[in-house]
């Protein structure tokens, strides 16, 4: 649970100034007007190529990375990130130099190939046939973002991205998904997120989103008893119902 300055009321989801955030059931059926994507873990398969990264990189170190990091990280942004590895660690670095590293050693491991996930393919095609905007709200930079985006092709068909340089607050903040909203001219509870983390769920659903985790390797695990809905996949029929026939 965090805290959030302003208050929020969609019916679902209540705070107000400085009280913890509660997040009710969600059983409505939402009018949906726009996609709201995570990246990492959610469209594409990166979630190993970040597990590949953090692992080299603490190897170089003498530490070896771990699930139980792993699943804390999982969603955040990189200056919470890397400030917890160097705490859990005892590393003698700055955040944003093990940032800079991360994201070198990172870009250079997609040359080895990442695949989409299960279904993102027939989703999108969903969304373009139905005329429904959509974007990508990640905790990742730019730099990567563009990288993954781009190389994948999906970049091309997205309203606009927002990464880890756009908010001042990242996940589990709601403030990446609030801007998001705002972007494409839509009040939150019309906006669909699609979030692959737990920290990623908490961020959409405060914000007042109808918020569905997409289950993979990766997280099956997690509570995401907070999100609206869990789907096996990112093309399941609750999913595509939502979007139209």
């Amino acid at each position: 649970m965090f805290f959030q300055k302003n208050v929020v009321e969609t019916g679902r989801i209540i705070a107000t100034t400085h009280s913890p955030l509660f997040l009710m059931p969600d059983t409505r059926r939402p009018d949906i007007k726009c996609v709201a994507f995570d990246m990492d873990g959610l469209m594409f398969s990166t979630e190993d190529v970040y597990w590949e990264t953090a692992s080299i990189m603490l190897q170089r170190r003498g530490h070896e990375y771990n699930l139980e990091i792993a699943n804390d990280l999982m969603g955040r942004p990189p200056k919470y990130g890397f400030e917890k590895m160097i705490e859990y660690y005892g590393l003698d670095e700055d955040w944003e130099t093990l940032h800079a590293e991360s994201d070198e050693t990172f870009i250079g491991l997609l040359d080895k190939g990442f695949t989409m996930m299960p279904g993102l393919p027939e989703l999108l095609d969903r969304i373009e046939s139905q005329g429904i905007p959509k974007a990508v709200c990640t905790s990742s930079s730019r730099r990567v973002a563009r990288e993954v985006l781009g190389r994948s092709g999906v970049l091309k068909g997205m309203q606009f991205v927002l990464a880890f340089e756009d908010v001042v607050n990242g996940k589990p903040a709601p403030e990446i998904y609030l801007k998001a909203a705002q972007k494409f001219g839509v009040h939150p509870d019309r906006m669909l997120v699609l979030e692959d983390s737990v920290s990623g769920c908490h961020a959409a659903r405060s914000a007042g989103a109808f918020t569905i985790a997409v289950l993979a390797e990766h997280n099956r695990t997690l509570d995401f008893s907070h999100a609206s809905q869990v789907a096996q996949r990112l093309d399941a029929p609750e999913i595509l119902e939502l979007l139209g026939s």
